[in-house]
Protein backbone atom coordinates (compact mmCIF):
# COMPACT_ATOMS: atom_id res chain seq x y z
CA UNK A 1 0.00 0.00 0.00
CA UNK A 2 3.13 2.25 -0.26
CA UNK A 3 3.54 2.33 -3.93
CA UNK A 4 0.29 4.87 -4.29
CA UNK A 5 1.43 7.00 -1.60
CA UNK A 6 4.96 7.08 -2.94
CA UNK A 7 3.68 7.66 -6.79
CA UNK A 8 1.60 10.28 -5.35
CA UNK A 9 4.37 12.04 -3.65
CA UNK A 10 6.79 11.71 -6.73
CA UNK A 11 4.05 13.48 -8.94
CA UNK A 12 3.81 16.41 -6.94
CA UNK A 13 7.64 16.50 -6.20
CA UNK A 14 7.56 16.64 -9.98
CA UNK A 15 4.56 19.51 -10.34
CA UNK A 16 6.64 21.40 -7.40
CA UNK A 17 9.86 21.44 -9.04
CA UNK A 18 8.08 22.08 -12.51
CA UNK A 19 5.65 25.19 -11.19
CA UNK A 20 7.27 26.59 -8.16
CA UNK A 21 8.71 29.50 -9.79
CA UNK A 22 5.90 30.06 -11.98
CA UNK A 23 3.64 30.48 -8.81
CA UNK A 24 6.59 33.13 -6.96
CA UNK A 25 6.68 35.50 -10.32
CA UNK A 26 2.81 34.99 -10.45
CA UNK A 27 2.24 35.96 -6.83
CA UNK A 28 5.16 38.67 -6.91
CA UNK A 29 3.26 40.24 -10.04
CA UNK A 30 0.18 40.45 -7.86
CA UNK A 31 1.47 41.71 -4.62
CA UNK A 32 4.91 43.47 -5.96
CA UNK A 33 6.47 41.93 -2.69
CA UNK A 34 9.09 39.13 -3.44
CA UNK A 35 9.39 37.75 -0.11
CA UNK A 36 4.94 37.52 0.87
CA UNK A 37 5.26 36.08 -3.05
CA UNK A 38 7.55 33.21 -1.65
CA UNK A 39 5.21 32.85 1.54
CA UNK A 40 2.44 32.70 -0.70
CA UNK A 41 4.13 30.38 -3.51
CA UNK A 42 4.56 28.00 -0.74
CA UNK A 43 1.45 28.01 1.22
CA UNK A 44 -0.29 27.37 -2.36
CA UNK A 45 2.16 24.12 -2.96
CA UNK A 46 1.46 23.06 0.26
CA UNK A 47 -2.73 23.58 -0.47
CA UNK A 48 -2.04 21.96 -3.79
CA UNK A 49 -0.61 18.97 -1.69
CA UNK A 50 -2.87 18.64 0.70
CA UNK A 51 -5.52 18.66 -1.68
CA UNK A 52 -3.40 16.66 -4.28
CA UNK A 53 -6.06 13.98 -5.22
CA UNK A 54 -8.57 16.72 -6.18
CA UNK A 55 -5.58 18.40 -8.14
CA UNK A 56 -4.73 15.25 -9.78
CA UNK A 57 -8.18 15.08 -11.18
CA UNK A 58 -8.66 19.16 -12.28
CA UNK A 59 -8.48 19.45 -15.89
CA UNK A 60 -5.24 21.33 -15.49
CA UNK A 61 -3.34 21.02 -12.15
CA UNK A 62 -1.53 24.47 -12.69
CA UNK A 63 -4.26 26.38 -13.33
CA UNK A 64 -5.87 24.81 -9.90
CA UNK A 65 -2.12 25.96 -8.05
CA UNK A 66 -2.98 29.29 -10.05
CA UNK A 67 -6.04 30.20 -8.66
CA UNK A 68 -5.13 29.20 -5.38
CA UNK A 69 -1.98 31.61 -5.58
CA UNK A 70 -4.81 34.45 -6.61
CA UNK A 71 -6.94 33.69 -4.15
CA UNK A 72 -4.19 33.66 -1.51
CA UNK A 73 -2.63 36.99 -3.07
CA UNK A 74 -6.36 38.66 -2.27
CA UNK A 75 -6.81 37.45 1.08
CA UNK A 76 -2.93 38.76 1.75
CA UNK A 77 -4.17 42.12 -0.09
CA UNK A 78 -7.39 42.66 1.53
CA UNK A 79 -5.87 41.70 5.23
CA UNK A 80 -2.85 44.44 4.73
CA UNK A 81 -5.47 46.79 3.59
CA UNK A 82 -7.71 46.11 6.82
CA UNK A 83 -4.17 46.31 9.13
CA UNK A 84 -3.33 49.80 7.46
CA UNK A 85 -7.42 51.32 8.21
CA UNK A 86 -6.46 49.98 11.80
CA UNK A 87 -3.36 51.61 12.13
CA UNK A 88 -4.66 54.78 10.17
CA UNK A 89 -1.43 54.34 7.80
CA UNK A 90 -3.55 53.27 4.81
CA UNK A 91 -2.12 56.19 2.85
CA UNK A 92 1.34 55.63 3.45
CA UNK A 93 3.12 52.40 1.60
CA UNK A 94 6.38 51.03 2.17
CA UNK A 95 9.32 51.56 -0.23
CA UNK A 96 9.09 48.98 -3.05
CA UNK A 97 12.57 47.22 -3.27
CA UNK A 98 12.92 45.92 -6.39
CA UNK A 99 15.83 43.01 -6.94
CA UNK A 100 17.37 42.67 -10.57
CA UNK A 101 17.11 45.72 -13.47
CA UNK A 102 16.28 48.93 -11.41
CA UNK A 103 14.86 50.16 -14.68
CA UNK A 104 12.29 53.35 -14.88
CA UNK A 105 10.42 51.45 -17.12
CA UNK A 106 9.73 48.10 -14.51
CA UNK A 107 9.16 50.60 -12.16
CA UNK A 108 6.51 52.21 -14.20
CA UNK A 109 4.69 49.00 -14.83
CA UNK A 110 4.70 47.63 -11.30
CA UNK A 111 3.48 50.89 -9.82
CA UNK A 112 0.34 51.20 -13.07
CA UNK A 113 -0.11 47.36 -12.08
CA UNK A 114 -0.55 48.04 -8.35
CA UNK A 115 -3.44 50.78 -9.07
CA UNK A 116 -5.64 47.65 -10.95
CA UNK A 117 -8.21 45.94 -9.32
CA UNK A 118 -6.83 42.67 -8.57
CA UNK A 119 -9.15 40.50 -10.77
CA UNK A 120 -8.30 43.22 -14.12
CA UNK A 121 -4.43 42.85 -12.34
CA UNK A 122 -4.48 38.99 -12.41
CA UNK A 123 -6.06 38.89 -15.68
CA UNK A 124 -3.16 41.26 -17.10
CA UNK A 125 -0.08 39.59 -15.83
CA UNK A 126 -1.73 36.03 -16.62
CA UNK A 127 -2.23 36.74 -20.37
CA UNK A 128 0.70 39.42 -20.96
CA UNK A 129 3.41 38.33 -18.55
CA UNK A 130 2.91 34.40 -18.19
CA UNK A 131 1.20 34.09 -21.85
CA UNK A 132 -1.25 32.31 -20.89
CA UNK A 133 -4.64 31.48 -23.55
CA UNK A 134 -8.07 33.24 -22.20
CA UNK A 135 -8.82 29.68 -20.94
CA UNK A 136 -6.63 28.88 -18.81
CA UNK A 137 -6.68 32.39 -17.30
CA UNK A 138 -10.33 31.88 -16.34
CA UNK A 139 -9.75 28.46 -14.93
CA UNK A 140 -7.06 29.47 -12.95
CA UNK A 141 -8.88 32.65 -11.90
CA UNK A 142 -12.52 30.43 -11.43
CA UNK A 143 -14.23 33.15 -13.88
CA UNK A 144 -15.34 32.77 -17.81
CA UNK A 145 -13.76 33.47 -20.40
CA UNK A 146 -15.44 36.60 -21.26
CA UNK A 147 -14.43 37.95 -17.63
CA UNK A 148 -11.35 37.68 -18.60
CA UNK A 149 -11.55 39.27 -22.17
CA UNK A 150 -12.97 42.30 -20.20
CA UNK A 151 -10.56 42.70 -17.33
CA UNK A 152 -7.85 42.30 -19.50
CA UNK A 153 -9.26 45.15 -21.82
CA UNK A 154 -9.79 46.92 -19.31
CA UNK A 155 -6.80 46.61 -17.47
CA UNK A 156 -4.86 47.70 -20.39
CA UNK A 157 -6.90 50.38 -21.18
CA UNK A 158 -5.89 51.80 -17.75
CA UNK A 159 -2.03 50.98 -18.25
CA UNK A 160 -2.37 52.47 -21.02
CA UNK A 161 -3.66 55.83 -19.75
CA UNK A 162 -1.71 55.79 -16.35
CA UNK A 163 1.71 55.47 -18.41
CA UNK A 164 0.90 57.14 -21.40
CA UNK A 165 3.72 58.01 -23.57
CA UNK A 166 7.44 57.74 -22.05
CA UNK A 167 7.86 60.15 -19.28
CA UNK A 168 4.33 61.61 -19.30
CA UNK A 169 1.73 59.25 -17.50
CA UNK A 170 1.08 59.75 -13.63
CA UNK A 171 2.72 56.92 -12.62
CA UNK A 172 6.22 58.11 -14.14
CA UNK A 173 5.53 61.64 -12.47
CA UNK A 174 4.67 60.14 -9.33
CA UNK A 175 7.88 57.54 -9.55
CA UNK A 176 10.18 60.58 -10.39
CA UNK A 177 9.15 62.99 -7.58
CA UNK A 178 9.05 60.14 -5.12
CA UNK A 179 5.71 59.92 -4.23
CA UNK A 180 4.18 56.59 -4.47
CA UNK A 181 0.88 56.71 -6.77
Amino acid sequence: MDVPAKLDEDAFRAFFERHHAELARFAWMLIGERTAAEDIAADAMLAVWRQWDQARRARSQIAYARGIVANLAKARIRAAVRERRRNTLFWQRPDAAVEGPDTAAVLDVRAALDRLPLRRRACVVLRHSLELSERETADALGISVGTVKSQTSKGLAELRRLLGEPGEGPARAAIRNGVGP
